[in-house]
């Protein structure tokens, strides 16, 4: 989907290769066939923490984005941002109750999928704890459950058409198997995952390499 403006240079988006949440907005600006740059952190360099990167974000993480002389930080708030500035209003809608839903399903990038399938691939794939595995295996599961359910009366997470939902949940679900969360008993997830990766302009993230 063509965005309805273009910014006046290319968007500069800090991110790291193998990050779920840099993966959330590298994805909305390829959909929406933005001009983008990235400018991959090493986790390792130290780069998060040097001042000029605690400058844009104070916190030391990715993803974080310069849009001429706007800096935001956060994968969701940078979604918002890019679809209110950018993006047909079908991917943020402005009705109450459809702004509430993509909101809630903002609360779970934030909470069941951070805890859950994102904390068991970090874990796994790098040895590094959110919550002790068993705990993220249990919230995972739950929340595949429920989303199977949702997603059997609806291809996308709202309705008839991708919004910022599929964006924000996406790429932590669709690598959940990297953290050894197997999705073949969710038939209406997987489905779902296909029909984001057939949208125009969809992008990959890479396989996490082995620990």
């Amino acid at each position: 989907m063509q965005a309805v403006r273009k910014p006046t240079r290319p968007i500069q988006l800090y991110s790291m290769t193998y990050s779920g949440h840099g993966h959330r907005v590298q994805l909305f600006l390829s959909i929406l066939n933005l001009p983008f740059e990235i400018i991959d952190i090493d986790p390792t360099s130290g780069d998060l923490r040097k001042p000029e990167f605690l400058a844009r974000n104070p916190f030391a993480q990715v993803p974080v984005i310069i849009d001429d002389d706007v800096v935001i930080f956060d994968s969701n708030a940078i979604l918002v941002y890019l679809a209110k500035k950018y993006a047909p209003d079908s991917w943020l809608p402005t009705d109450p109750v459809g702004s509430a839903t993509v909101q809630q399903w903002f609360s779970l990038a934030a909470g069941q999928i951070a805890f859950g399938p994102c904390a068991a691939r970090r874990l796994k794939v790098y040895n590094e704890e959110l919550v002790p595995m068993g705990t993220a295996v249990g919230i995972a599961t739950k929340l595949f459950r429920v989303l199977d359910g949702i997603l059997s009366t609806t291809p996308f997470a709202i309705g008839d058409h991708p919004t910022l939902a599929d964006i924000s949940a996406y790429t932590y679900i669709a690598h959940a198997p990297e953290g050894g969360l197997s999705l073949e008993p969710y038939p209406n997830i997987r489905n779902w995952i296909r029909l984001v990766e057939l949208l125009p302009g969809f992008v990959p993230m890479p396989k996490a390499p082995p620990a």
